[in-house]
């Protein structure tokens, strides 16, 4: 077995930093074309396009698909909970502004913290994890203090469904730890999860009745690009070859950086003001990530 760098390198470093910001930036993409794709489409062409490049991907890497390894119905499983997170997602980003809902959705490490304390042998919360989740309990407070007190409930609703996202997130997170998933390919995964959002998702928006594609520009096919090929292929496939090459704990300490460049993104691409509520509650979650994520 390959022996893994206890010390991140530049490379690994400076490829971390580029993986979280691209994933800050993703929901100022997802934003800038749900006018023109609505939210659960977009998500399901999101789904097609990069469950086809993953099955190249496998193909040239020789992994096998259909191995008979007893985690289908697993696979299944997390694939309706991706489903329903990026329906929260996608549908959430058509209420609320993009620099929020990044600081709720990467929530996330808290809901996998807490879950792993139930379904994860031998997963104990250290006093630092505590600390970490009771500052990121109060960020969300801050936050959603804003949204309360705003003239309409928009901006609330938007809130909730991204908070609901990180849970349904974290939730995917816990199963695979938990079951036979944890020892298969990476890859194969991330393609239970792409494959049956793919199916599922295309038909939910039709069943909510959504108007289908409004208009395509070059900002649209933009967005839809960077989605697919970028941030669901190979920014994930970055991801999987840094934890193959170092420690996770050291990588996973770098994740509160990805709702710093999503909020820098909203204000810099969308003029989302950066407001006092919004700074305190960045820091607040942006500080609880880095401490639930230290060993």
């Amino acid at each position: 077995m390959k022996s893994k760098n206890a010390v991140l390198d530049f490379k690994g470093v400076a490829l971390l930093i580029i993986l979280c910001a691209s994933w800050g930036f993703n929901q100022v993409a997802i934003k800038v074309a749900i006018s023109s794709v609505p939210p659960v489409l977009q998500a399901g062409i999101r789904s097609i396009g990069a469950t086809i490049l993953v099955l190249i991907w496998m193909k040239l890497r020789h992994i096998p698909v259909l191995a008979k390894d007893n985690t289908l119905w697993w696979g299944i499983v997390i694939g309706l909970l991706f489903s329903v997170e990026f329906i929260l997602i996608y549908w959430g980003l058509d209420f609320t502004n993009a620099s929020r809902a990044v600081i709720f959705l990467n929530t996330s490490p808290f809901i996998v913290a807490l879950g792993a304390q139930r379904f994860i042998p031998g997963e104990k919360l250290k006093r630092i994890q505590v600390l970490g989740l009771c500052l990121a309990f109060i960020g969300i407070i801050v936050a959603f203090n804003e949204s309360l007190n705003l003239p309409t409930k928009q901006m609330l609703i938007g809130d909730i469904m991204l908070i609901l996202a990180a849970v349904f997130w974290g939730a995917t997170t816990v199963v695979i730890k938990a079951s036979p998933l944890a020892l298969i390919a990476p890859s194969k995964t991330l393609l239970y999860q792409l494959g049956v959002s793919a199916l599922f998702l295309p038909f939910f928006s039709v069943a909510y009745g959504e108007p289908g594609i409004v208009n395509i520009s070059p900002l649209v096919m933009g967005s839809l690009f960077y989605q697919i090929v970028w941030i669901a292929f190979i920014t994930y496939i970055a991801w999987f070859w840094l934890i193959s090459n170092y420690a996770v704990s050291r990588l996973a300490s770098f994740t509160f950086l990805t709702p710093i460049f999503g909020v820098i993104a909203g204000a810099v691409f969308l003029n989302e003001q950066i407001t006092l509520y919004l700074v305190c509650a960045l820091v607040l979650v942006g500080t609880g990530i880095y401490l639930v994520n230290r060993r």
